[in-house]
């Protein structure tokens, strides 16, 4: 698994609850687990840095890392993104971005494309997104962002026809492709929850094992926030397989939560302060989770 991605799931999943910030020797120390040495954790958050996602600070002789506003705020992001075992009810509206930015700004073009798909947005035709979600405060951020007011339109309307609503879904995203890969994560994971769990039961399992399946569940887990564009229950398929895929993360998760926060707590304690761990923060929550 990438250095760089696995070091955002362990911030977003562990550090953010620590006071943010972590000694790069712990860093280390932690993404040993995973097989990654000492030399590639270095030069991953060296690039992190250098891309405004992480800053350093020195103290003594030892370099800590937090996030930055910016990383603060994608992982804020990320955690409203959540994919909800009951998702919420539509109001029945779409709204519609519209935009003509110039071929000279084709780089601002290509990453507010990437933004959009990230939000949930879909695409009925060139440079024409939808999404049946309220986005409204992220489209806005995002025209404030890359600064195309004059090159944008913003819609919120309902679809009058002549086709029906589930009709559209199917034309601005591949949903078959996305429940394709919900099965093949329930395939996966659901074994996995089984041995893990008889595992844990009989303590054959360690703390540092099962920190290693929690981040790795996370891990594979987040990666559906690229993918599914979180669409109320009214506009999905019947067979929809999201919902199960929440259940199952929940279960899983909720079982590794404790002996892998146990294990993260005794590499974090060295080299950094405990007394910093938010007091509200509960192991057995997490934003991908909602009852």
């Amino acid at each position: 698994m990438n250095t760089r991605s696995m070091i955002f799931t362990i911030y977003g999943d562990y550090i953010r609850h620590y006071g943010n910030e972590i000694w790069i020797g712990s860093l280390i120390r932690l993404l040993k687990e995973f097989g990654h040495n000492d030399q590639a954790v270095r030069a991953a958050i060296s690039r992190m840095s250098k891309q405004g996602w992480v800053k350093a600070e020195k103290r003594g002789n030892k370099s800590y890392y937090s996030l930055t506003e910016r990383g603060v705020k994608r992982m804020e992001e990320a955690a409203k993104r959540i994919y909800k075992i009951r998702p919420e009810k539509w109001d029945g509206k779409w709204r519609i971005l519209v935009y003509t930015i110039p071929e000279e700004k084709r780089n601002v073009r290509d990453e507010l494309r990437k933004e959009l798909v990230w939000s949930g947005f879909g695409t009925i035709s060139n440079s024409c997104w939808i999404s049946p979600n309220n986005l409204e405060k992220q489209v806005y951020d995002l025209i404030d962002k890359y600064e195309i007011e004059p090159y944008v339109d913003f819609f919120i309307a309902q679809y009058d026809g002549p086709h029906t609503n589930k009709l559209l879904v199917e034309k601005c995203w591949n949903l078959e492709e996305i429940n394709q890969k919900y099965e093949e994560f329930i395939s996966v994971y659901s074994q996995k929850y089984i041995i893990d769990k008889h595992k844990i039961q009989r303590g054959e399992m360690s703390d540092a094992e099962c920190f290693v399946e929690r981040t790795k569940l996370v891990h594979e887990y987040r990666k559906f926030l690229f993918i599914d564009p979180g669409l109320p229950e009214e506009l999905l398929p019947n067979e929809w397989m999201g919902s199960h895929a929440a259940a199952l993360f929940s279960d899983y998760y909720k079982e590794l939560a404790v002996p892998a926060s146990r294990f993260f707590e005794s590499v974090f304690m060295e080299g950094n302060e405990l007394k910093k761990k938010d007091e509200e923060y509960d192991v057995y929550d997490h934003p991908f989770i909602v009852d």
